[in-house]
This record gives C-alpha cells, structure tokens and sequence, in this order.
C-alpha cells in the first residue's frame, strides 16, 4: 500500500504539464504573428507641424541619396515637390564650388511655418542629415548664397 500511495501521490503533477490553454495559445498565435504589418510609409502631414513632416523629409532624402543624382540639388527639390512640399518654400545650395569643383556638400531646405526642414548631402557629409531648426531672422533657411530655384 505504501507504494500504492507513492504512486498517486506523483501522479497529480504529471496531468498539469499537458493543459489544453498551451494548444490553444500555440493555434491562435500563428496567425497574428505570422503576418507582421510593415511600418506605414510616411506621408506629408499639411496641417502638422515641421517635426510632424521630418519623417517624409527624411525618407525622401534617403531616397534621392540612394540614386546617381545623390549630388545635384535639384534632384532634392524634385523630389521634395513631387512628395508634395511647395517648392516656393525652398532653397538650395549651389551643385558646384566658385572655381567649378564639385560641392562637397549640398544644403537644401522647405520653410514650414516657423520652422525649416533642412538637409545636407555630399561627400564632406557621409550619410545624409536632415533636421527641424527655427527660421533665421532674415526668413530663410539658409545661411548664404543659395541658388534660384527656377524650373
């Protein structure tokens, strides 16, 4: 008797391994899990803040980095327009320096109210850098001579 009881005493432990709430957690969780959403893409906010629209800023800058026309200002502002910035509210900077060298870096910028989305690319810079700042105290973006935007 005494093995008897040995033997029930250890058989309430083995029935609480195998509960059915582990299968049924195991069913349900495939497929939630197994289709994960991709981050939506960002898109122009137009009632939003400057921050609010760095994101699509930055994704276009990447963008346009990741193409051959990685060096040419107007390949930015193209691209800027076309996710739906007004082009009228930007600058850039000159593709080329004084004596005809390519720019080691390229400026670029979208004045958002009180506030500019700017960019930098080129060689001198590595990856590309975007950032919100306050508007100068003349209204612009940028320090300097920046070139016309008329195309």
């Amino acid at each position: 008797m005494a093995v008897v009881g040995a033997l029930t005493a250890c058989s309430p432990g083995e029935p609480e391994p195998t509960p059915t709430p582990t299968v049924t957690t195991t069913d349900s969780a495939p497929s939630a899990s197994a289709t994960p959403t991709a981050p939506a893409a960002p898109a122009l906010v137009p009632d939003g803040t400057a921050e609010d629209n760095l994101p699509l800023f930055s994704s276009v800058t990447a963008s346009v980095w990741a193409t051959d026309a990685r060096v040419t200002g107007r390949a930015y502002v193209d691209a800027l327009t076309a996710a739906g910035f007004d082009k009228a509210a930007m600058q850039v900077t000159q593709d080329t320096s004084t004596v005809g060298n390519p720019a080691e870096s390229i400026q670029f910028s979208v004045r958002w109210n009180d506030q500019c989305l700017i960019g930098q690319v080129g060689p001198a810079t590595g990856e590309p850098v975007t950032v919100v700042v306050p508007v100068l105290a003349e209204g612009n973006c940028l320090v300097g001579q920046t070139r016309p935007i008329d195309w």
